[in-house]
């Protein structure tokens, strides 16, 4: 069987990023630049003070108790339209033009202001509590790579260099279809032997987090000819992903329909758990991904390689999953052949380290514990066992 890591190069490999398109920057968050951002002007635009108080001449700050005569001052957004001479000052505010002729400062509690006569003892460099224009970024300078997911801060970044649109890779839609008789809708009266369909709304959320557009497709129920119609349903799509049905058994029909439709399969299995059987494969260049149908392995598999295809899909270079490192905060047990992905609390203990304890009850079907689970906690195959205060590597759950 492959190791997580293979399988996840190998679902990543020839991945091809999805076209750019044109969005309004106040629309960019979450989405991947596709050309690099260039400064559309200098920032800040002209010197301008960093402090309140009073734009000065070095020069004639050389004495104590020095006597300036006040011209003028220069508001936020209302410049100073004069010069300042020999002996003269502008009274001046945090994020003001530096009028002309100063070159400095005077902080307002470092001065005193009688009328027009501003005296002051503070003896000034050059360029003292002056911001220079471009100190933060020229015209021209590339300021946000292609590649670079929008938060916050590039928002910001991008909107300071007057950007009001940007260049970005549309996101990746992915189709989503569950398969199975026992699948109702959540809410929807429950029969003998059925169970709420609660897989592909978990895949929706974790999708349309990770960044693409998720599409919902009807359930597929076990019959071929169902599958097959589903399966045909998906073009025009950037990958596709099943639920349930990827195993062997005598009713997990989606392998054989997918190899119906095209795709050509890459493998079926790897050497994890939970998520065995995970199934891979190509319809021409769309992903397609086979989840299993617990639950929690969906989950699982879902934050371990389909969130990365997608990252990929949307033109990022780093996708995950991103580790971490703590200490157990019990003890093990030794791994078998496959790579574990144990759900764990996470606390701080009294020294500060970050503590993941795993959950007694490992089950794949259990969604509460995957619920109250901040982390998965990694165990390499056939690693020994471990104790309690022992390094560890972590994905992170509890960052929405």
């Amino acid at each position: 069987m492959l190791s997580v890591s293979e399988a996840r190069e190998r679902i990543l490999q020839g991945l091809q990023a999805t076209a750019p398109e044109v969005v309004s920057l106040s629309c960019g968050g979450g989405r991947v630049t596709a050309l690099p951002l260039l400064a559309r002007l200098d920032n800040p635009p002209a010197d301008i003070s960093a402090m309140d108080g009073y734009a000065v001449r070095t020069a004639d700050l050389s004495a104590a108790g020095v006597r300036l005569r006040l011209i003028g001052e220069s508001p936020a957004g209302h410049p100073f339209g004069g010069t300042v001479g020999a002996g003269e000052c502008v009274r001046i505010y945090t994020g003001s033009i530096v009028p002309n002729g100063a070159d400095a400062i005077v902080l307002q509690e470092n001065a005193s202001q009688h009328d027009d006569i501003v005296t002051t003892a503070q003896v000034a460099d050059v360029g003292l509590y002056v911001r220079r224009r471009g100190q933060d970024f020229g015209r021209g300078r590339e300021i946000i790579p292609a590649g670079r997911c929008l938060d916050a801060r590039t928002i910001g970044l991008a909107a300071a260099a007057n950007h009001p649109w940007v260049n970005v890779h549309r996101r990746p839609r992915v189709a989503i279809v569950a398969t199975g008789d026992e699948l109702v809708l959540p809410g929807e009266p429950m029969g003998p032997g059925m169970i709420a369909n609660s897989n592909t709304l978990m895949l929706e959320a974790l999708i349309r987090a990770a960044g693409g557009e998720p599409v919902m497709m009807p359930v597929a129920r076990d019959r071929m000819e169902d599958l097959v119609a589903l399966a045909r349903m998906v073009e025009g799509m950037d990958m596709l992903v099943t639920v349930g049905g990827a195993s062997v058994g005598r009713y997990d029909l989606v392998q054989e329909a997918l190899k119906r439709i095209g795709v050509e399969m890459d493998f079926w299995k790897i050497a994890m758990r939970p998520g065995k059987p995970l199934m891979h494969g190509r319809l021409g260049a769309m992903p397609v991904i086979g989840l299993p149908g617990n639950p929690v392995a969906a989950f699982v598999c879902g934050t371990l390689f389909v969130a990365p295809a997608l990252r990929r899909l949307m033109g990022r270079h780093e996708v995950g999953p991103e580790i971490a490192m703590a200490v157990l905060g019990a003890d093990v047990g030794a791994n078998d052949h496959r790579e574990s992905y144990l759900r764990a609390r996470l606390h701080h203990d009294q020294e500060g380290r970050l503590r993941a304890v795993p959950f007694e009850q490992q089950d794949s079907a259990m969604l509460q514990v995957l619920c109250d689970s901040q982390a998965l906690v990694i165990r390499d195959a056939k690693a020994p066992p471990a104790s309690k205060g022992e390094a560890c590597q972590i994905i992170r759950l509890d960052i929405c």
